[in-house]
């Protein structure tokens, strides 16, 4: 069920789930020390202490504009460093088609950043040549994350994804370079973001009264709200991160603004001594 935020709606379409390891693994995330995290059970972890997370989607219809915000892994992909990243065939379009949004139906497509699982769906391959997936959308990349890869794509996934799933856009004349604080439309605003990538932003929805924040990958796992020092493994500047942390779930803390992450479900920030925790929210609604 898609949730409201004023006049803005916000689908999620989930491309792969997880339970226990990932590659974006969290070493300080022990069984041991996630159960002591109670409030994480059963939306975000297993009782065994096991993580919970989702490579998604998330479509925003506002009044003027159908925007997806992250595009997950893709089919056909090559070159990842995890092996059932690559040549993967699923109806991920047939889905979203299904649901009422078919590929054509898309305005703008915005990336909080450009790693190899928010950016898989940018293309497609026909007749072996790497093509936008949403042929009349215009494509929203920060800039200063877009000239970080470009200029530093260095291990081979990277060098991978960048060319399947990025440089073919800008190819194709539908890459809009972007501060990390733009003003996208009416109601939706970037944050900066950054540290675990260069230019990683966050989406900042504000509608009619209501609020919403689509955080992307500043927290790969709720539990890092309650522990902002644990960074994920493939964070570019882990300190930065720390501190992005901080600072943006101060920001909303206590507040009505709805909050979904990049890997994980919607809830709100509550604090919670000197850092924070999340309440989940389940099955659809305002904010």
């Amino acid at each position: 069920m898609p949730w409201t935020v004023g006049r803005v709606r916000i689908s999620k379409f989930v491309e792969l789930e997880t339970v226990g390891g990932t590659r974006f693994i969290l070493p300080q995330a022990t069984p041991e020390a996630i159960r002591a995290l109670s409030w994480l059970t059963p939306d975000f972890a297993t009782g065994e202490g096991k993580l919970k997370m989702v490579i998604q989607t998330l479509v925003l219809e506002t009044p003027t504009r159908r925007i997806v915000v992250d595009t997950g892994l893709g089919n056909d992909k090559q070159g990842r460093s995890v092996p059932m990243w690559n040549n993967r065939t699923t109806p991920f379009l047939q889905t979203l088609s299904a649901a009422g949004f078919p590929p054509e139906s898309i305005d703008m497509v915005i990336c909080t950043h450009l790693h190899v699982d928010h950016v898989g769906w940018n293309t497609r391959l026909v007749d072996g040549q790497w093509v936008p997936t949403f042929a009349k959308a215009r494509y929203v990349f920060g800039r200063t994350e877009y000239q970080h890869w470009r200029d530093h794509s260095e291990a081979a996934d990277e060098t991978a994804t960048f060319a399947d799933s990025v440089q073919p856009i800008v190819a194709a004349g539908r890459a809009d370079l972007v501060a990390s604080d733009a003003a996208i439309c009416d109601e939706i605003t970037l944050i900066p973001t950054p540290g675990h990538s260069p230019g990683h932003v966050s989406l900042h929805i504000r509608s009619d009264g209501a609020e919403a924040l689509l955080t992307g990958d500043v927290a790969h796992h709720p539990c890092q709200m309650a522990h902002l020092d644990w960074s994920s493994t493939v964070d570019s500047d882990p300190a930065q991160g720390i501190a992005t942390r901080q600072a943006l779930f101060s920001r909303f803390a206590d507040t009505a603004t709805l909050v979904i992450g990049g890997h994980f479900d919607a809830g709100y920030i509550k604090r919670d001594g000197t850092a924070f925790r999340f309440e989940a929210v389940r099955g659809g609604g305002s904010a």
